[in-house]
C-alpha cells in the first residue's frame, strides 16, 4: 500500500554552519590552512559572522581530557588569539560573537584538571612568550567594553567573559592581569547604569572574586577600592541586590520544606518567599517539594543555591566600608515590606540551621556570622540595630526542632540576631563540634550584651531562651567531654562561654528589662544542679582563683544551694541537687532566689564586657582563603560565567 501524502514526515535536523567550522578547526588538521598551519582569513571572516552555538562547541571540547587539549595547542591558541583580536577591534557583530565564543571556550578548558595548572593553561591560550602582551591587551579591552560598551548586552557579555577567567584561573597567575588593570570603576559604572537595574549580581560577584585574589599575600587593589568607595546610589543598588539574592536563596530552602508558622498573613508569606509584586523580587522557579525523608535530606544537602556566592563580596564590603554598614541597616525601599538587612538575617537563620550538613553549608553560615560580628563591633551600627525605626519582620527558619517562640510583626534587629545565633547553637550540636563556629557565636552574643550593658539598653526579649540554650550547651559539653576535650581551640570556647555567663550574672541588672528575667537566669543556673561543678572539673577550669569567671558562677550556685538547704527540713539526708527538684516547687525556688539577693555578693571580674576588634588576617585567614575557593567552585559549577 502506498504511503499517503498526508502522512507526517520526520522533520529534518538542521545543523548550524558554525558547528562544522568548530569541527574543521579542531578535527580537520589539514583543511583550509595556510602554509604556517593557520586557518585562512576567509575561514575566520565566516567564523565571526556566524552566531556562536554553545552546545556544539561544548559537545566538541567537553569529552577531551587535558592531555588531549595539550595536543591541540596550535588550534586552541589560534582560536583564542583570533577572538582576542576581534574583541580589541570592537567591530560588531564580530566582537559579540568573539566574546560569546571565548566564554564557552574558556569555561570548557579552564574546568579541566592539569598537571601544571598555570603553565598548561598559558600554553593552551598564548604560549609563555606571548602571554604578557596578549593578556595585557585583552584585559584592557574587556575593561573598556564593561565601562563604555556600545550597548548593555555587549557589556554583559564582557563581564561574563571576565567572570570565566576569574573563576577558571583563580589559582593561576593569569588573574594578576586584573589587578594591574583596575576593573573597579568600570564595574561600579555598570552597576550604577539605569539599564543594569536587574543585572547587578554578576559584576558584584566578579568584584568579590577579584578582591579575594591573593589578598593575604599581596596588596589587592580591589580591597583598597572597596574601602574608599562612597557613592551612595551605587551602594544602595548593591544592597538591594544582596537583599533580593538572600530572599531567593532562602526560597530554595522553603521549596524543600515549608516552615511557616500558622496564622501568618498571606501578604507576609508572599513577601517573605519572594512571591509578592510588592517585594520587588521575581517569583522563584522551584520544583515541587520532595516527599520522602531521604529526598528532603538530599535536597537540603545541595543548598544553598547558585546565588550564594554573593555572600563573599557582601562580607568584604561590610568588613572594609563603614558607609556600606550604615546603609545596609538603614536602607528601605518604598512599598517593599522586607528590607535587605531583614532578608539577610533571615537567610542566615536558614544557613545556620542547616550548617551541619556539609563543609560548604558551614562555610556560608560562618561567613554571614562574621558579618554579624562586624556589624556589632561598630557602635553607630549597634545603635541602628536597636533603633525602633529600623524594626522589620524577619522570617526565622523553623525546619528543625526545637523552635524558638514565634514573634509576629516587626522586631528590633538586634533581638532577631540573638535568635539566629542561639538557634544555630541549638541545631549544630554534634560530637565533632565545629568549635570555630561556636566561638564566633559566643563572640557575637558577648558583643551584643556588652553594648546593651554599656548603653543600659533594655530589650523586651525572651531572655529565658538565651539562658536555656547556653546552659544546655554547657550540659552538652560536659556529657561529651571525651569526644570534645581534644578538639582544637576547645579551651578558647570554654573560656569565652564561661565569661559570657559570668557577664550576664554580674551585669544583668543593666540590660534585663525587669526582675523576672534576672530571677530566671539565677533559677536556671540553680536548676543545673551539680552540672556546673562537673563541667568545671572535666575541663580543669581554675576554680581555685576567686576572681575567675567559673569561681563567680560556682559561688552563686553554692550560695543558693545553702539557702535551699536551710529552707528544707531534710537537707542532711538528700543530695542538694535533688532538693530543688523533689522538695521545692519552682515557686518556692523563685522565692529563695529573691530573698538570696540580700546576702548575695557577686565579685565581678573586670574586663568581661571587653572584646578585641575583628582582624581577619590574624583570626580568619585560613577560613577565608578556603571560603573564597568554595565560592569560586560554586560560580564555576552553578553560574558558569553567565548565559551566552
Amino acid at each position: 500500500m502506498e504511503q499517503s501524502p498526508l502522512t507526517q514526515q520526520a522533520r529534518p535536523s538542521f545543523r548550524p554552519k558554525i558547528v562544522s567550522l568548530y569541527e574543521t578547526l579542531f578535527k580537520e588538521a589539514n583543511t583550509s590552512v595556510l602554509g604556517n598551519g593557520e586557518k585562512a582569513a576567509g575561514f575566520w571572516a565566516e567564523f565571526f559572522l556566524l552566531k556562536c552555538h554553545p552546545p556544539g562547541l561544548v559537545e566538541l571540547l567537553g569529552p577531551l581530557r587535558s592531555d588531549d587539549l595539550m595536543g591541540l595547542q596550535p588550534q586552541t591558541r589560534e582560536l583564542f588569539l583570533r577572538c582576542v583580536s576581534c574583541v580589541k577591534a570592537g567591530v560588531g557583530p564580530q566582537d559579540e560573537v568573539a566574546l560569546e565564543t571565548l566564554t564557552v571556550f574558556l569555561r570548557s578548558i579552564l574546568t579541566k584538571r592539569y598537571t601544571n595548572l598555570s603553565s598548561d593553561i598559558i600554553s593552551l591560550l598564548t604560549g609563555l612568550d606571548n602571554v604578557d602582551k596578549v593578556f595585557t591587551g585583552f584585559v584592557a579591552a574587556l575593561e573598556g567594553l564593561v565601562r563604555n560598551g556600545r550597548n548593555i548586552e555587549l557589556r554583559c557579555k564582557a563581564i561574563q567573559t571576565a567572570m570565566c577567567i576569574a573563576y577558571g584561573a583563580f589559582q593561576t597567575g593569569l588573574l594578576s592581569y586584573f589587578t594591574h588593570r583596575d576593573f573597579f570603576p568600570a564595574l561600579m559604572k555598570f552597576i550604577n547604569d539605569p539599564e543594569a537595574v536587574l543585572i547587578t549580581y554578576d559584576p558584584f560577584v566578579l568584584l568579590g572574586i577579584l578582591a579575594n585574589y591573593n589578598k593575604f599575600e599581596l596588596q589587592n587593589p580591589y580591597q583598597l577600592r572597596l574601602s574608599d568607595f562612597v557613592n551612595e546610589p551605587t551602594i544602595k543598588k548593591i544592597i538591594k541586590e544582596i537583599g533580593s539574592a538572600s530572599a531567593q536563596i532562602r526560597a530554595d530552602y522553603i521549596s524543600v520544606q515549608e516552615d511557616l508558622p500558622e496564622g501568618w498573613s498571606l501578604g507576609g508569606v508572599l513577601s517573605y518567599v519572594g512571591l509578592s509584586a510588592l517585594s520587588g523580587i521575581p517569583k522563584p522557579k522551584t520544583p515541587p517539594p520532595p516527599t520522602s525523608a531521604e529526598a528532603v535530606k538530599l535536597a537540603f544537602d545541595e543548598l544553598p543555591g547558585n546565588k550564594a556566592p554573593i555572600l563573599l563580596p557582601t562580607y568584604d564590603f561590610a568588613h572594609l566600608n563603614k558607609l556600606f554598614l550604615f546603609q545596609f541597616v538603614e536602607f528601605k525601599e518604598q512599598g517593599v515590606e522586607e528590607t535587605p538587612i531583614c532578608a539577610y538575617i533571615s537567610l542566615t537563620s536558614y544557613l545556620l540551621q542547616h550548617a551541619h550538613r556539609s563543609a560548604r553549608s558551614t562555610a556560608y553560615a560562618r561567613c554571614n556570622l562574621l558579618v554579624f560580628r562586624i556589624l556589632l563591633e561598630d557602635q553607630a551600627t549597634c545603635k541602628n540595630l536597636v533603633n525602633e525605626e529600623n524594626k522589620g519582620p524577619v522570617r526565622l527558619c523553623r525546619q528543625r526542632q526545637p523552635h524558638l517562640p514565634v514573634v509576629r510583626g516587626g522586631r528590633i534587629l538586634m533581638m532577631v540576631m540573638i535568635d539566629v545565633v542561639i538557634d544555630g547553637m541549638n541545631h549544630n550540636l554534634r560530637k565533632r563540634l565545629d568549635v570555630d563556629m561556636y566561638i564566633l557565636c559566643i563572640a557575637i552574643l558577648q558583643r551584643i550584651l556588652s553594648y546593651l550593658i554599656r548603653t543600659k539598653t533594655r530589650l523586651e526579649y525572651h531572655w529565658s531562651e538565651l539562658w536555656r540554650s547556653i546552659l544546655s550547651f554547657i550540659k552538652f559539653l560536659t556529657t561529651y567531654v571525651a569526644d570534645l576535650k581534644d578538639l582544637p581551640r576547645i579551651t578558647d570556647l570554654i573560656h569565652n562561654l564561661v565569661n559570657l555567663v559570668a557577664l550576664s550574672l554580674s551585669s544583668g541588672d543593666n540590660f534585663l528589662p525587669g526582675a523576672a528575667e534576672y530571677d530566671d537566669l539565677f533559677y536556671k543556673l540553680v536548676e543545673t544542679g551539680d552540672g556546673l561543678k562537673k563541667f568545671a572539673e572535666v575541663y580543669s577550669l581554675p576554680t581555685h582563683l576567686p576572681q575567675s569567671s567559673i569561681s563567680i558562677l560556682l559561688a552563686v550556685s553554692d550560695h543558693y544551694y545553702r539557702l535551699i538547704a536551710e529552707f528544707t527540713t531534710n537537707a542532711a539526708a538528700q543530695a542538694r541537687s535533688k532538693l530543688a527538684s523533689k522538695n521545692l516547687s519552682p515557686a518556692q525556688v523563685q522565692e529563695v532566689i529573691k530573698k538570696g539577693y540580700e546576702t548575695l555578693s557577686i565579685k565581678s571580674k573586670e574586663g568581661l564586657d571587653g572584646w578585641e576588634r575583628y582582624r581577619e588576617g590574624l583570626e580568619e585567614r585560613g577560613f577565608l582563603k578556603r571560603f573564597a575557593r568554595w565560592v569560586v567552585e560554586d560560580v564555576r559549577a552553578g553560574k558558569g560565567g553567565g548565559e551566552v
